[in-house]
């Protein structure tokens, strides 16, 4: 669905280039209706020869040009770009925020009464339309303008609405999840390579292997260790890896690497 709105964003690191990627190659948007704002001149003219958007250096041009506002700002530069801003902040824009930590009551602090906030936490798989972003409304968020939020993420990736409450478990999940699972896939790789496999094809083998059960969970929608008993046959050398993995302590140590990334999420904020 080809939105009507034009969008800024604000702050064209690598999430706003990703995002206006995927807005440009799904036709959820075209050019003409973006405008990308960042402090650096270099950046936005590598964005604008990419891409063929609209770009300044100035944020308060790119919110005065936007019908939605897309904050893609690092959560310590937070409050000093929204305030800089806020005046400019109108009556039925749509305000997205990518920022881990910041909460919604926080931007609603720094924008005028009743401003249209949305909080979204994507991941880098975004950049292969494979991403997961999770949404959070804000009170004044009205039906039609989540639905047009959702519609942006959706060119990504897989999009799910969430409470705020959920979102620091979020970010250390889906967010931060994404650098655990490369990994797994380097480690796996060199135990392909330890047994005799060329370096290319182990990894080759490693990411198709998790992509394809990545895939398995989303389409049958069976519990993983459903999926896992169908792998597992008795004595068989699956149940040796298995074995291998338990000694290991990969379970336990993964689940510390989600939760130590969502506590930081918080610290963020």
């Amino acid at each position: 669905m080809k939105i009507q709105q034009n969008i800024s964003i604000i702050g064209s690191g690598k999430m706003g280039d990703t995002i206006i990627s995927g807005l440009l190659r799904a036709g959820v948007a075209s050019a003409s209706q973006i405008i990308a704002a960042d402090p650096s001149s270099k950046r936005l003219d590598y964005i604008k020869e990419r891409h063929g958007v609209r770009t300044t250096i100035n944020n308060r041009e790119a919110v005065d040009a936007g019908d939605i506002i897309i904050f893609c700002v690092k959560p310590q530069n937070a409050e000093n770009v929204f305030t800089s801003v806020s005046d400019r902040v109108r009556n039925g824009n749509i305000v997205i925020s990518i920022m881990a930590g910041v909460t919604i009551s926080r931007m609603q602090s720094w924008l005028p009464d009743g401003s249209s906030v949305i909080r979204v936490m994507p991941n880098t798989p975004t950049q292969v339309n494979a991403g997961m972003s999770a949404l959070a409304r804000g009170s004044h968020v009205s039906e039609s303008q989540l639905k047009v939020s959702e519609t942006l993420f959706a060119a990504v990736g897989r999009t799910i609405v969430l409470d705020e409450k959920h979102f620091d478990a979020v970010t250390g999940l889906s967010a931060s999840g994404p650098a655990f699972i490369y990994i797994i896939i380097e480690a796996l790789a060199d135990g392909g390579v330890k047994s005799g496999l060329p370096r290319d094809v182990a990894i080759q083998l490693a990411a198709q292997m998790t992509l394809g059960a990545a895939t398995m969970v989303l389409e049958t929608g069976k519990h993983p260790a459903i999926l896992k008993d169908d792998v597992t046959t008795p004595a068989g050398c699956t149940t040796d890896g298995i074995l291998a993995l338990e000694e290991g302590g990969v379970r336990v140590t993964l689940i510390k690497a989600v939760t130590e990334a969502a506590k930081r999420a918080c610290e963020l904020g």
